[in-house]
């Protein structure tokens, strides 16, 4: 992995292609083809619905779409192996063969990665920082796939119960060095891994907010990072919004992320980050992001 100095770019490898990033976030889309999703309800759970969405994200400028099947919302329920296949293979496949920015599938089980590679994705959005699947490393691997490491206490259903860390920063930067290590223990190259501070993920608006303000402690690991704000509960506490009005909240993430020099944005609305972001950069008088595929 090529490091920024100066004015050198930034190359992030996935299976098929690269991004490159110039000190600004890339703009990751969200396509949950989920009939729970707590941000969309279900909007894009059917096949054509998604696919649709999916072109339009890349038309608004989306750096990268993260298609995902199962949802991961608090309290949410895993489904079977056969149902998240029937809802992400055949968008994954109808996209790749229409676009060629990057895509990533949004899942812990190893089977349907493998299935979503062959499918034209080209990383591997793993919540569970391949932790519930021990096929799934080997998959990353194999694949010379990207791979994100996010942090999440315990599980969806549970990780909202008994919240409580010594210091969240601390820990949470702990559990990512320790997830890298084993990620390369495992054979994934260390150029294609990336982490998430899994903002959302079994934390309270307090531990929420000190994972942000502390987003340099997590870059300091080495790895490209992701963050995911995108119209969550921590943010409707602070607006006092519902999740359709959380978009200002969101932005104001974006900012940040950009401020602190993240590498990553995954958000809902693709076309207001793009847009918000674009004018950030006119006014630092940054290059706009470029892709190379």
């Amino acid at each position: 992995m090529q490091g920024l100095s100066g004015n050198q770019p930034l190359y992030l490898a996935t299976a098929r292609q690269r991004l490159i990033f110039e000190g600004h976030p890339l703009i990751v889309g969200i396509l949950n083809v989920t009939p729970d999703s707590f941000s969309d309800g279900g909007l894009f759970a059917q096949r054509d619905a998604a696919i649709a969405q999916g072109l339009l994200m890349a038309q608004q400028g989306a750096d990268c779409i993260d298609v995902g099947g199962e949802s991961t919302r608090p309290g949410a329920v895993a489904v079977s192996l056969k149902e998240e296949r029937r809802r992400v293979i055949p968008v994954l496949r109808s996209l790749s063969r229409r676009l060629r920015l990057p895509l990533s599938i949004d899942t812990s089980k190893a089977r349907i990665a493998e299935e979503a590679l062959e499918a034209g994705a080209g990383i591997i959005n793993d919540v569970t920082a391949l932790r519930k699947d021990p096929r799934m490393a080997a998959v990353v691997a194999r694949s010379k796939a990207a791979v994100i490491l996010m942090h999440m206490r315990g599980n969806p259903r549970m990780m909202q119960h008994h919240i409580q860390y010594r210091d969240v920063v601390e820990q949470v930067s702990r559990f990512l060095h320790r997830a890298t290590r084993r990620a390369q223990q495992a054979g994934i190259d260390r150029s294609r891994i990336w982490i998430d501070p899994g903002i959302g993920f079994g934390k309270t608006l307090r531990h929420n907010l000190q994972l942000l303000r502390h987003l340099p402690s997590f870059l300091a690991l080495g790895f490209p990072v992701m963050i995911g704000p995108s119209r969550k509960s921590f943010l409707g506490k602070i607006l006092g919004t519902t999740v359709t009005e959380r978009l200002e909240g969101t932005l104001a993430c974006v900012a940040h992320a950009y401020a602190c020099g993240a590498h990553l944005v995954r958000v809902h609305d693709v076309s207001a980050a793009v847009r918000f972001q674009r004018t950030l950069c006119a006014i630092d008088g940054c290059h706009e992001a470029r892709r190379q595929y």
